[in-house]
């Protein structure tokens, strides 16, 4: 004997949510119009105009100021950096030496720190107390930034700083106040 499944009735729309809610990701909590604004999601579904566009971001960035100086709304902008690229700049060799020194010096700002805290406290020889922080914290300092070099076994004998770094930085301007934006900007 064989049975037949019928499928499911559609359960049709969900009246539990106003219409102009988004719907829930599978698996995710609903985003209200509350949590959008609350999120800066909200500056995401205005219609946006690209009113200028610059090389770099100080210039993008005084063209922001100019509107603002001329009183445009500046809350309707944005400026987005397009073409991102992460840029790892090397400084110089690192070598246990360096590597010691870099910790000496951060080690005696954390031993000033130290030393000042207790120095507060201190009633006489304020003084001797700071330079005994400031000496502790850079021998600690220069033994842990020489044991931890030695511990990357020779697989990053350089030091870098990293930085994000855009192509080209755009200025852009909620659609309804686009135009005001670029004759304020054709200045």
């Amino acid at each position: 004997m064989t049975r037949s499944v019928e499928p499911p009735a559609s359960p049709g729309p969900d009246l539990s949510q106003p219409a102009d809610a988004p719907a829930t990701p599978a698996g995710g909590p609903a985003v209200t119009p509350d949590a959008a604004a609350s999120t800066g999601m909200a500056e995401q579904r205005r219609p946006t105009v690209t009113v200028a566009v610059y090389l770099d971001y100080p210039s993008a960035q005084r063209a922001v100021d100019h509107l603002s100086d001329n009183g445009f709304p500046v809350e309707h902008t944005a400026i987005v950096g397009t073409d991102l690229r992460l840029v790892e700049r090397v400084l110089g060799r690192m070598t246990i030496g360096r590597a010691a020194l870099m910790g000496a010096a951060s080690g005696a700002w954390f031993g000033l720190f130290i030393g000042l805290l207790f120095a507060i406290f201190s009633v006489s020889a304020w003084w001797a107390v700071l330079l005994a922080g400031i000496l502790i914290g850079g021998v600690w300092g220069a033994v842990f930034g020489a044991i931890a070099h030695a511990a990357t076994g020779g697989r990053r004998d350089f030091a870098s700083r990293s930085f994000l770094e855009a192509a080209q930085y755009a200025v852009m301007v909620d659609a309804e106040h686009a135009d005001r934006a670029r004759q304020l900007l054709s200045r």
